[in-house]
């Protein structure tokens, strides 16, 4: 099923807990998602970023306004900064749990694991995994559930720069097999560009929308394209 995600007229706050001081993160603020489109959102440190996926996926909710997910639930796939592993069970585990959990056939397991070439590691516990090693069982956990909405909290930026690298092709190749509505948030512009259908830029507090790019290079792209190159400069400019 294709989702469309809407936040309309969105106000979210939250209070300092050490100060007691109102921050307000969104006053008023709208942004839809496209059935099967990703969009990445990128923005300085304190933009709101991380409370919109929150408020997408349900963690948190407006203080006015809407989150509208397509009138329902939709089964949502989500991939951390850190892995989030059990590290005293098996990689094979790691991901069958997330698929019992969804109700998926666990025999979505082995394919999902040779998709993002651990299928030898399968019985290896995390603790052993390379840092990248680890951030591909996450990947595979949350496309393992099916995911109608896919949720990337800057799910490469602890990773050195040749891994991270790996990774957006791994899931750049996954996105190409199953689109589905996702959100990535990132502070690398580069990454926003290979990876997003479209760029949203957010600024200022309460936060809003700077500048969008569309990014109309047809998939599977290059991370070498020059074009993407010069929609990172130009995203780059509109957070400076």
């Amino acid at each position: 099923m294709s989702v469309r995600i809407s936040l309309d007229g969105v106000d979210k706050a939250f209070t300092n807990r050490r100060t007691g001081e109102r921050q307000q993160i969104f006053r008023d603020f709208s942004l839809t998602l496209a059935p099967d489109e990703l969009v990445a959102v990128v923005g300085g440190s304190g933009t709101g970023k991380t409370t919109l996926m929150h408020l997408i996926a349900g963690l948190e909710r407006p203080d006015a306004g809407t989150v509208s997910t397509g009138g329902g639930r939709p089964r949502l796939g989500m991939v951390f900064q850190q892995p989030r592993l059990l590290d005293w069970t098996s990689v094979e585990t790691n991901v069958r749990l997330a698929a019992t959990a969804a109700g998926v056939d666990a025999a979505e397991v082995a394919p999902i694991l040779d998709a993002v070439g651990l299928t030898e590691y399968a019985r290896s516990y995390p603790s052993v995994l390379s840092g990248g090693q680890r951030q591909r069982v996450a990947v595979a956990r949350a496309f393992v559930v099916r995911p109608e909405v896919l949720l990337l909290d800057e799910p490469f930026s602890a990773l050195d720069e040749l891994t991270a690298r790996r990774l957006r092709l791994l899931l750049q190749q996954l996105w190409l097999r199953t689109p589905r509505t996702g959100l990535l948030v990132t502070h690398n512009a580069l990454e926003a560009a290979f990876l997003a259908d479209r760029v949203v830029v957010l600024g200022g507090r309460p936060a809003e929308v700077v500048r969008e790019y569309r990014i109309d290079r047809p998939r599977p792209r290059s991370p070498e394209d020059p074009e993407l190159f010069d929609v990172h400069r130009r995203i780059v400019a509109a957070l400076t």
